[in-house]
């Protein structure tokens, strides 16, 4: 497939070190990275994608847009219908499936208008089908099964249909399927993960029934380990770190790697700065006066503000993290290593949450994409491993998920 290459400078810096990567010059990199299909598991879109405020077929001042995909070797992205916890009541529900059905049909538009440049999988098989086309790839992800409600046996079916292939069971704030790995003890829930709540297990159940992979990032250990250990299916983590590497209750303990491993799932590495390494607390300071001057500190904020106060706010964190010590690429690697030796290098994968929060120095848009290949080339992965990180594994999960369905 024909992509544009970026320029040596930018990959330099990430072949310079021991291993293979430093018998490769910057093209030979580029070529090893091109030969691979790449696949994003979480990144996050506004709403107002695809229409006159944001053309996703130009380089926008947002992470992820169709050029830098192709500018970086990014095959391949899950879109994300994301939508922020409210209260387990009709009217919170409402809310959230509103907003929901906005970055649905956000990404539909962007499809829609790209055809010769972008199309929709909903299969393994559909997603070599269009790569073999030479087309970039949209997936649909669900990020907060949330604004389902109580009606998941007619919510379920209908995002399946609608092509969503994966659903988290949680987000910040425990709901009405099981903790979450963030509970939000001023709005009353308990400081212990309770656990898959009785709709929880139904919905697993209707998850597998409708080929859609039930996705544990955003889940509390305990409701996580339930779901996995009832699951016919492989599950994944679609945007988690290691626990081991850095302590952050995000990110997924042994225990639950090797559950994801025995499940034969996958758990994709993510690079979110902070659930990397341990944050400047100066750096955290200022972000939170930051937020609160553009309002973002307050429930709903981010949805209610627009496109243009969302860029001049990452524009203004951006600014702030240069002038901070900053998590790399290396640092995702870290994650990545000790995820591979407790579960093996057929359960780990790649992602970026970007527009979400991710991005770290090194790849901090799409088209950086190759930084993370030169570094894994670096720490001594041979192309084939890396192949399985950047997509093989996602892709098996989905055809052992399209199996299990009814």
């Amino acid at each position: 497939m024909l992509r544009t290459l970026i320029t040596a400078a930018a990959i330099a810096p990430f072949i310079a070190g021991a291993g293979l990567a430093q018998e490769l010059s910057e093209l030979e990199v580029r070529e090893i990275h091109d030969r691979i299909l790449t696949i994003d598991t979480h990144v996050d879109i506004p709403t107002g994608y695809a229409t006159h405020l944001i053309d996703p077929n130009t380089w926008t001042r947002l992470q992820v847009d169709l050029p830098k995909m192709r500018a970086g070797g990014l095959d391949a992205a899950f879109f994300i219908v994301y939508v922020q916890q409210r209260d387990l009541d009709e009217e919170g529900y409402a809310t959230a499936r509103a907003r929901a059905e906005e970055t649905y049909q956000a990404i539909m538009r962007m499809v829609r208008a790209n055809p010769e440049r972008i199309a929709l999988a909903t299969t393994a098989d559909e997603v070599e089908e269009i790569y073999a086309s030479g087309r970039l790839i949209a997936l649909i992800g669900i990020e907060n099964s949330y604004f389902m409600g109580e009606n998941i046996e007619e919510e379920v079916p209908l995002w399946a249909a609608r092509g969503a292939r994966y659903a988290a069971l949680t987000h910040f704030r425990n709901n009405q399927f099981g903790g979450s790995s963030n509970p939000d003890l001023s709005a009353g829930d308990p400081m212990e993960d309770p656990g898959l709540t009785d709709l929880g297990r139904r919905l697993v159940e209707l998850l597998n029934d409708h080929g859609i992979m039930v996705d544990i990032s955003h889940v509390g250990p305990r409701t996580s380990l339930e779901a996995i250990r009832m699951s016919r299916a492989p599950i994944i983590a679609s945007h988690s770190g290691a626990r081991a590497v850095y302590d952050h209750p995000r990110n997924l303990t042994d225990e639950l790697l090797e559950a994801i491993r025995d499940n034969g799932g996958v758990a994709q590495m993510v690079a979110f700065r902070s659930y990397l390494r341990a944050i400047d607390p100066g750096l955290t300071a200022a972000i939170a006066e930051l937020r609160t001057e553009f309002g973002l500190d307050q429930p709903g904020g981010w949805e209610r503000s627009t496109p243009e106060s969302r860029a001049q706010y990452q524009e203004r964190v951006a600014a702030l993290r240069a002038e901070y010590p900053d998590a790399t690429v290396a640092d995702m690697a870290d994650h990545i290593d000790h995820a591979v030796a407790v579960a093996g290098i057929d359960h780990v994968g790649i992602v970026s949450d970007f527009d979400g929060g991710g991005g770290v120095r090194g790849w901090d848009d799409a088209s950086e994409t190759p930084n993370v290949t030169a570094e894994l080339l670096r720490r001594g992965y041979s192309e084939e491993d890396i192949a399985k990180l950047w997509g093989g594994n996602v892709l098996r999960v989905m055809r052992g998920v399209e199996a299990a369905a009814r």
